[in-house]
């Protein structure tokens, strides 16, 4: 196995950035220095962890200028939307910052005479976060920063597509002045993170990616009785009912299946509209996703960037493939898109209609800027449809009936379910996953239940 990595930029097919895996040697001296660390960072009262990551919150969004381009040669997206990012890491981070002093206070019990009775929140350690690229500092600071509040300590493993995303984190904890050992940035091998994760010095695993390697992780820390959260994949569906704001649902739901060319594990992959509504809203999806501008991502004009990899747009075009032989219908002509190249990293977004559960397009996750819409005769078969699915991460319901959003959204099997809006976060509110698309939290203040434990105060007064 070779002892290097290196970015192959979707741009171009270039080598990007080449950088040397970490060895046995560090790893072991980075665990080490992690667990020093976190035992005097945890005496550090709240306050004080605040003004730390509120400094390194400041130094990050001061690479602005430099991070926008990075990020569009590392994983494509276009510059035009690379600052949007940043917006949501400044949001997330600064309410969780702005929270763990009231989320991560001793739970009194009700007095009880002769005691005293409470509930500390305990850091659980070293926190070892295995980020994904396609939201390469969205996805780490839902954890980096709270898991440092929490009085942990922190070991980053970035994708290797983005791994200039670990080093700008690293960069942004050393000019914030971050105890030497407390965060560490190191590009591992997937059996050197095997070892990190055997190693009984790291006691959280928090891990966003795939099924498959979730499921992987979950089995190498079960012998070690770790604690994993996941963040795995997605099929998300949305529902439009009759009496949805046409134009809202078609502007948001084009944008939700094609942002970030639907590389998002919260794209809309698949819509149902109620019958009544059906031929008039797919007009106006197909109309408006003609417009996007598919092409070189460092150029403003750009609204479509590539996908990561050619691998990952030619197992889209497969699905799209496999579809229109079972019956489906392609509304979108690629050849319109001059970028959409066979073999490429350039796809054009498309939309099938005349779709069905039996074709891969709206079963498996796509990944990539191609979505299903089915026509429905009710709300219970839209439910039912919605339902029918491995995953379930988010779904949104688009009415102007908020009763019936509330009473079909207890019906339906996810982990946050939107009304005229998605594939959004909200770092007020949990993220979590059910079925294969994960399990605990992130965000909100449940996000600091998952790294902290519980430890049990009882007091009794002398007598």
């Amino acid at each position: 196995m070779t002892n290097t990595v290196q970015i192959i930029s979707p741009v171009d097919g270039r080598v990007f950035a080449e950088r040397q895996y970490a060895d046995i040697v560090q790893i072991e001296q980075a665990l080490a220095a992690a667990t020093a660390a976190q035992a005097q960072w945890k005496r550090r009262p709240v306050s004080e962890r605040a003004a730390f990551c509120s400094a390194a919150v400041d130094a990050m969004l001061a690479m602005k200028d430099d991070i926008v381009p990075e990020l569009a040669w590392q994983m494509g997206r276009p510059v035009r939307y690379g600052a949007g990012e940043l917006r949501g890491f400044e949001e997330r981070a600064r309410h969780m910052i702005a929270i763990a002093p009231q989320a991560l206070a001793a739970l009194e019990a009700d007095p009880l005479t002769g005691f005293r009775r409470y509930i500390k929140r305990e850091p659980m350690g070293t926190v070892l976060v295995v980020a994904p690229w396609n939201y390469p500092y969205l996805t780490a600071v839902n954890t980096i920063i709270p898991a440092l509040m929490a009085g942990n300590s922190v070991i980053l493993k970035h994708a290797s597509q983005t791994l200039l995303v670990g080093e700008r984190f690293a960069e942004a904890m050393r000019c914030a002045n971050l105890p030497e050992g407390l965060f560490q940035n190191l590009l591992l091998s997937h059996i050197h993170t095997g070892v990190v994760i055997g190693s009984g010095q790291v006691q959280q695993v928090n891990f966003t990616g795939s099924v498959a390697a979730g499921l992987e992780m979950q089995r190498s820390a079960v012998e070690d009785f770790l604690r994993v959260g996941l963040e795995l994949g997605g099929k998300d569906p949305a529902y439009v009912r009759a009496d949805a704001n046409l134009e809202h649902a078609v502007e948001n739901l084009v944008d939700g299946s094609f942002f970030n060319s639907g590389q998002s594990c919260c794209a809309v992959e698949r819509i149902y509209v109620d019958r009544k509504i059906y031929p008039a809203f797919v007009d106006r999806f197909a109309e408006l996703t003609r417009q996007y501008v598919l092409g070189n991502p460092l150029d403003e004009a750009t609204t479509l960037g590539p996908l990561v990899s050619p691998g990952a747009a030619d197992f889209v075009r497969g699905q799209i493939a496999d579809a229109q032989a079972l019956g489906a219908k392609a509304l979108i002509d690629p050849h319109a898109f001059a970028a959409d190249l066979p073999g490429s990293a350039y796809l054009a977004p498309q939309v099938l209609v005349e779709v069905n559960h039996q074709m891969s397009v709206m079963r498996d996750e796509s990944f990539g800027p191609v979505v299903g819409i089915m026509q429905v005769d009710s709300d219970e078969e839209a439910i039912t449809l919605m339902n029918d699915s491995e995953f379930g991460l988010s779904a949104s319901i688009w009415t102007r009936d908020l009763v019936a959003a509330e009473r079909l959204g207890d019906e339906i099997d996810t982990g946050t379910l939107f009304m005229n809006r998605c594939d959004y976060l909200d770092p007020a509110l949990a993220w979590t996953g059910v079925k294969n698309s994960g399990r605990g939290v992130t965000l909100s203040p449940m996000g600091y239940d998952h790294l902290t434990r519980a430890k049990s105060f009882h007091l009794r007064h002398e007598t």
